[in-house]
């Protein structure tokens, strides 16, 4: 990732519609929230074609619901958006597996990142 992770926060937050992706930084340093908004832009718009080669190759390919959310990509509406201090990836469907997708790869990103990430509920 382009910006620190020990500075930042990812926040997963599932909802009925899929859920969202928030990344924050921890001291608002200007320089790390533009990287977490390039990045996060970046990230959306490859979601968007089905491409989840960046969480594939950090996280591993074998992601709770990654496979799903590749092939149902295009049933996935996925935007970006800036926070004050960050961004956030919104993914919407109507598909009740793509929503169970979503929310297993949550999870397990959640569990990969250890301290730096947390699930909101």
């Amino acid at each position: 990732m382009p910006f620190d992770l020990s500075r930042s926060t990812h926040v997963f937050t599932p909802a009925k519609y899929g859920g969202t992706q928030d990344v924050v930084s921890k001291d608002g340093d200007p320089a790390q929230v533009a990287l977490i908004r390039e990045h996060l832009g970046r990230e959306a718009r490859a979601f968007a074609d089905g491409n989840y080669a960046d969480p594939a190759a950090i996280h591993v390919n074998e992601m709770p619901g990654l496979q799903e959310l590749q092939a149902g990509a295009a049933r996935i509406h996925v935007t970006a958006a800036d926070l004050p201090k960050g961004g956030r990836i919104r993914f919407e469907t109507r598909d009740s597996r793509l929503v169970a997708a979503l929310h297993r790869w949550f999870a397990a990103q959640v569990h990969d990142h250890g301290p730096d990430a947390v699930m909101a509920h």
